[in-house]
């Protein structure tokens, strides 16, 4: 009952001081989109296809300089090639491994940035969650040597990472911890240094990412969607939480919306935006082990352009898009195979 009381509090646009959430400008929702509660008359105009074959896959993040993408899959890493062409990396004695049941989410920062410790990232070194029993944050390098780079505190569970390439959080990795109830939000410099964003967000994990300076009142903040609930948050540098969107799709453990990712200034109708599809025994939605694909021309189709928020579910990948200037609005246009298992961030890859 208390929980059902809060969502009607958020409905209303009101301040829940207990985890600093609060609603900013109206949200619009288009007819024929998520917000009808019928199927839509007409076909949606994108569709996620299987496209590589990759058992254990969990997420994908890039591009690297060459124009190379990181999936993770397996407790291992592999590059996707611009041709297509997916071949191990980062393998050896001073390469990356983890096990292959947790979530080890990927991220690869998309410029440098100082972040005020007297250093930058690199663009082509990849960081990965690692959720052990020793938490932290693995960083692997452009030729494939992995090291710890950075702990986190005893106890954590880490479930999101994303880069700041925006500049409000100080081009820093951040990273998100399940934690009592909520989700605590790291931030980490490129020596490694750990600092707390906040401990009071809402539950949310996976996909997150950090909006581009053009997305309305949440550009530079960190965007993350809740599965459990269908809603779409902004985390501010200052740990303020406010709600972005409700995808108003199907909301649930292993059903609601997890992966996010920003249409990149570059995408044009040659682009392609790739979802890891996980296969997850038992499960009301197995997944296939296969990176989906989703064309350029279809998002185009469907009236997406560069900045646009897309945001995948994990059951059958039904995919919106969040657009917001002064206010937000949201449309369903895709789904995925009927069984597939979205998991991780949307990445895309141009030209």
């Amino acid at each position: 009952m208390r929980s059902l009381r809060r969502a009607r509090l958020v409905a209303l646009g009101l301040v829940l001081g207990s985890v600093g959430l609060t609603t900013v400008g109206p949200i619009a929702l288009t007819p024929g989109s998520a917000a009808d509660s019928t199927p839509a008359a007409a076909p949606l105009p994108a569709h996620w296809v299987p496209y590589r074959h990759l058992p254990g896959v969990v997420d994908i993040a890039g591009p690297r300089g060459d124009g190379s993408s990181v999936v993770a899959a397996a407790g291992r890493l592999f590059l996707l090639e611009r041709s297509g062409l997916v071949r191990p990396f980062a393998r050896g004695r001073s390469g990356y491994s983890t096990a292959q049941g947790p979530e080890p989410y990927i991220t690869v920062p998309s410029g440098g940035g100082n972040t005020g410790a007297g250093c930058s990232f690199s663009t082509d070194t990849t960081f990965a969650i690692e959720p052990s029993r020793s938490p932290g944050v693995i960083a692997v390098d452009a030729n494939g040597r992995a090291r710890r780079f950075a702990n986190l505190p005893r106890g954590a569970r880490p479930n999101g990472i994303s880069f700041d390439s925006v500049g409000r959080f100080e081009h820093r990795l951040l990273v998100s911890s399940a934690h009592q109830g909520g989700t605590t939000v790291f931030a980490v410099d490129c020596r490694g240094t750990l600092s707390t964003i906040t401990t009071h967000a809402p539950v949310f994990e996976g996909g997150m990412v950090v909006a581009p300076a053009s997305f309305g009142l949440f550009g530079g903040d960190l965007i993350a969607p809740d599965e459990g609930s269908g809603r779409i948050f902004a985390v501010a540098p200052n740990g303020r939480t406010t709600l972005v969107a409700r995808s108003l799709l199907p909301s649930g453990p292993d059903i609601g919306v997890e992966s996010a990712g920003f249409v990149p200034v570059s995408f044009d109708r040659r682009a392609m935006a790739f979802l890891a599809d996980r296969f997850s025994r038992g499960n009301a939605h197995p997944g296939t082990n296969n990176l989906l694909r989703l064309p350029g021309s279809e998002l185009i189709k469907a009236g997406v352009r560069p900045g646009d928020l897309l945001v995948a579910s994990e059951g059958a990948a039904q995919t919106i898009v969040v657009r917001c200037s002064n206010i937000c609005t949201v449309r369903h246009i895709a789904d995925g195979p009927a069984i597939a298992h979205g998991e991780g961030h949307i990445a895309f890859a141009t030209g």
